[in-house]
């Protein structure tokens, strides 16, 4: 995880909620973005 970047990071766990992918992927996302103190809507996608 350390390798993605926050915007990466944010657009992944965006992205996976959008396709319902795994639960446990998206926690996994989460707990990433929580130790980063990432809030994803401060982010914008821009593609």
């Amino acid at each position: 995880m350390d390798m993605l970047s926050d915007e990466l990071l944010v657009d992944a766990y965006l992205s996976a909620i959008q396709f319902n992918l795994d639960p446990e992927f998206i926690k996994l996302l989460t707990v990433e973005m929580i130790r980063r103190q990432i809030n994803p809507e401060t982010y914008r996608i821009t593609a």
